[in-house]
This record gives C-alpha cells, structure tokens and sequence, in this order.
C-alpha cells in the first residue's frame, strides 16, 4: 500500500517553539486554519511510495545527505502567497541561495515531480487563509528575526488519521561533498 511522505529541513528546537507560539498567536485571533497544528519546517517535497519503493528513498538520502555540509539559515521577514493564501516566514537572500541547491538536488535525486515540489524555502505560518486574515497576519506578525543550522534533511509520514505528518528518519549532513565528473581531454 502507497502512503504519503515528505522530505522537509526543520529548524532548531527553540525555532519550531517560537513558531509554535506565532501559530498559536494566530489561531486565538482567527481560529482554526490549514496548517496551524503543524511543526515548523521547509518543505523540499512530497512523494508517495510503497514499502519497497520507501527503502530506495531512504537510501539515496542517506547519500545526499552525506554530501551536504551543515549552513546557518536566517529568517528575517514575513511574507504571504496571494494567489495560494498561504503567510509564511521567508529566508534572507543569503540563506535562500544556500537552500536552493540543496533542495534541488535532493527533488532531483528522489525525482519529486515539479507539482510536489517548493522551489522558494520558506516556513508557512498558515496556509488556505482568506484574504482578511492574510492581512489579520501582517498586522500581527511585522519583524522576525531568527536562525537556525540547517544540518539534516527529515523525511516524514503521513498519518491519515491525525492528518499530520510525523518525522519517520533523520539524515544528519555528512559535509562529505563527492567531487564533480569532469569530462577530460584524450589528446
């Protein structure tokens, strides 16, 4: 039986409880919203997979994983999706520029579809929100500024009960980069 996964980077502990408490802040003001029981993180993917397919997956992230080095991620400003309804905290440029290749690399390695795939790192504060309650957010929510060492990709599942996911595995970076193939010359 096929069930959902997810490939995510989480933040620090003290991160996921100061977003916790930003949600929290949220839902006391709005109620209930898409995404406001969720743990903190930045999606790279989804997939879903059978048990056997699930162990190829563990295994070519245990690879990648090894070859990624540990970076220091900074979240410094809000931001919101109009056209998804989503508000979220946003990566400096920076730190995007570090999470970009990682995330590629993972998405291309797990042939993650580009439909299940993020493209922009971000961690949402919630999701499916109404135009009113997006702007009930950037009223609340105007300066962040928080970090995090980004050393380990998170592969969760999905509980269809809890309608959550849950970590399954984590792949801690290895910073053991594998050189590129470079093609050389004969003569």
């Amino acid at each position: 039986m096929e069930k959902k996964y997810s490939v995510v980077f989480h933040p620090s502990k003290d991160g996921i409880e100061i977003i916790k408490k930003l949600k929290l802040e949220l839902f006391n003001i709005i109620g209930w919203y898409s995404s406001c029981n969720s743990v903190a993180h930045i999606t790279i993917g989804g997939f879903k997979a059978n048990e056997n397919q699930l162990e190829k997956y563990r295994q070519k992230l245990s690879k990648i994983a090894d070859t990624l080095t540990p970076v220091q991620i900074y979240l410094d400003h809000f931001g919101a999706y109009e056209e998804s309804r989503a508000f979220f905290i946003s990566p400096n440029e920076d730190s995007k520029a570090n999470l970009k290749p990682m995330m590629k690399k993972i998405q291309e390695t797990l042939l993650i579809s580009s439909k299940d795939r993020s493209d922009d790192p971000h961690i949402s504060i919630g999701r499916n929100l109404t135009p009113e309650n997006i702007q009930i957010a950037r009223d609340l929510f105007t300066t962040i500024n928080m970090d995090f060492l980004c050393d380990a990709i998170i592969l969760r599942e999905f509980d269809p009960i809890k309608r959550q996911y849950f970590i399954l595995e984590t792949f801690p970076f290895g910073s053991n980069p594998q050189p590129e193939l470079t093609q050389g010359s004969l003569f």
